[in-house]
């Protein structure tokens, strides 16, 4: 498949969303919850992470060729560490195809966070 050709992605149910966690302001947070909670957003604290999810989340169609995305001011290896970091913490999702890797936001896992943080209860 060359990387001009279009790909048509499933699309996932806005009520597919599962938080792992209860809204912070419902209760105290569990050890476990907390642990998880903790890697999603350690994960993003890192300026050149949250630049690359900004830049997949944003991406037309929903999904980002690496090629496309490594421009954040670091070497190609490290773009790659990031990236990894940021798949390895369950926020962004990635499938080879051919030489390029491309990388889709989880939106279950980001969904999760958000409504974690939601002070409504």
């Amino acid at each position: 498949m060359s990387k001009s050709e279009a790909v048509e992605l499933p699309v996932l149910d806005a009520g597919a969303a599962v938080p792992c966690c209860p809204p912070i302001a419902a209760g105290e947070l569990s050890q476990a919850d907390a642990e998880k909670m903790a890697a999603m957003f350690k994960a993003l604290s890192d300026p050149v992470r949250l630049r690359l999810f900004s830049k997949v989340a944003s991406y037309a169609g929903g999904e980002a060729c690496v090629c496309d995305i490594s421009d954040v001011g670091v070497s190609q290896p490290t773009v790659s560490h990031h990236l990894k970091k940021l798949r390895e913490a369950g926020l962004l999702t990635s499938e080879r195809r051919g030489t390029w890797v491309y990388y889709q936001v989880a939106p279950s896992v980001v969904a999760a966070m958000s409504a974690m943080l939601d002070l409504r209860t």
